[in-house]
């Protein structure tokens, strides 16, 4: 826990500039170059800060006790650190009470890493990857290099984006938060499984080529059973079982050996 602590030096510090806060930005990239399954980002965390804190201490005592609270367990999305940088430099900046800002750095770690996850892997990485993925297929050299541009034009304008915002609005910025939460996370998921389930239905081409035939009667397994159920069941049947032997821990290399040998057996015997 960290204990009430009585700054020597109670006088605010001066704004951080906006040269200093692109800076800080920039360092937030090395946010997860020290994790650790003990403190998880929290050396990344200190390195990314550490700047804006020698700015706003000039009293060695008072440093060395902000950079010792900071080394406490921190871990989010690494997308979205700059919000709670901006928070907290804004708050140590105006000396407020370092239960404070303990406090607010752990109530925001949480559900920015909800939200982070829903907002960029969930639906910014599969829409750039399925635009740049699509590219690339019909032979466009450029599809790579869309995918990459999209996704980091997103990325780094929410990282700087974010730290302006949150350095400006200091706590005020967590009742925004708050309010946005449960809606946010809720809508990107949603955006994001749709995009999902349509690459899945497009790109996993899983069919059974098998025509049954009984006298003169022919009946196509594919086309006039299988696609008359559902379209596409059998891609999404086989990608929602990959996904539960994720879930029970089984290896993504064991499972790419599996479809491997699942669509060259199928080749062998003329079913797929």
């Amino acid at each position: 826990m960290v204990s009430n602590y009585e700054y020597q030096d109670h006088t605010p510090a001066e704004k951080l500039t906006p040269k200093q806060l692109r800076l800080l930005t920039y360092r937030s990239l090395l946010l997860q170059a020290s994790f650790n399954y003990e403190r998880m980002q929290s050396a990344g965390w200190l390195y990314s800060i550490l700047p804006g804190l020698r700015h706003v201490h000039k009293n060695k005592k008072d440093l060395s006790k902000s950079m010792k609270d900071h080394m406490e367990f921190f871990n989010t999305h690494p997308f979205l650190v700059t919000f709670i940088m901006g928070i907290i430099l804004a708050m140590e900046q105006n000396k407020e009470d370092r239960e404070a800002i303990r406090g607010i750095k752990v109530a925001t770690m949480g559900p920015l890493g909800g939200i982070g996850d829903a907002l960029f892997y969930l639906t910014l990485l599969p829409i750039t990857a399925s635009i740049g993925a699509s590219l690339a297929i019909d032979g466009n050299i450029f599809g790579p290099i869309v995918f990459v541009v999209l996704f980091n034009l997103i990325h780094f304008g929410t990282r700087f984006g974010l730290m302006k915002f949150g350095y400006e609005a200091g706590v005020n910025a967590i009742a925004k938060l708050k309010e946005g939460t449960r809606q946010i996370s809720r809508a990107a998921s949603i955006v994001g499984l749709t995009v999902v389930g349509g690459l899945i239905a497009t790109y996993v081409a899983f069919n059974i080529d098998y025509t049954w035939v009984s006298g003169e009667a022919e009946l196509d397994v594919q086309t006039e059973i299988l696609d008359q159920i559902m379209p596409a069941l059998i891609p999404i049947a086989y990608t929602l079982l990959m996904y539960w032997l994720l879930k029970k821990g089984r290896s993504p290399i064991v499972l790419i050996g599996v479809t491997v040998v699942v669509g060259l057996l199928g080749s062998l015997l003329n079913i797929m």
